[in-house]
């Protein structure tokens, strides 16, 4: 099994967290067993596991800190034209309000995701996933994999489209 996160927009709304988890398109670098290489993740890819697994939402890739799961309807996934989009609804738990509070406050890492390649292309030093079995999806405490959006959170009000994200970045970048 393999693990990948990215600095992706979390919103706070109320006692839920929304987001995606993976975006599609945008390539990363990557150092797994076959040493350094690009990976990106095609559309579609993860179509096939939300219509049949039970895939968990956990802090930390940790199995023992459940905030959701998609067979209780806790977790709710699907696929947009920007990658996996999640959204968790929040028990009144300690981890739940421990986890909420980083994404509220701006601390949160970002998302991960863990997943089984299924079908997937390899071009030289360059990976396409364009299918994946998705055993769970991870707010982050620290370094995700994919850096390529920031983290925010904000409790109510229309939240801003992934593309403002991505021009926030960008923009950062360039200031330095």
């Amino acid at each position: 099994m393999e693990q990948r996160g990215a600095e992706i927009e979390v919103r706070a709304k109320g006692r839920r967290l929304e987001g995606h988890a993976a975006l599609f398109g945008v390539e990363t670098r990557i150092s797994g067993p076959r040493g350094l290489f690009w990976e990106t993740i095609r559309a579609g890819a993860f179509a096939a596991s939300l219509r049949a697994r039970d895939v968990l939402a956990l802090r930390d890739h940790d199995p023992t800190r459940v905030l959701a799961r998609t067979k209780s309807g806790t977790l709710r996934l699907a696929e947009d034209s920007t990658g996996l989009q999640f959204e968790i609804a929040l028990s009144d738990s300690t981890e739940a309000r421990d986890v909420l509070a980083l994404v509220e406050r701006g601390d949160a890492g970002g998302m991960s995701f863990a997943f089984d390649a299924e079908d997937e292309d390899w071009q030289g030093d360059r990976r396409e996933l364009r299918s994946v079995t998705l055993h769970e999806i991870s707010v982050v405490s620290a370094w995700p994999a994919y850096p390529g959006t920031i983290v925010q959170a904000r409790a109510g009000g229309p939240a801003a489209p992934p593309g403002l994200a991505l021009a926030r970045l960008y923009l950062d970048t360039l200031r330095g």
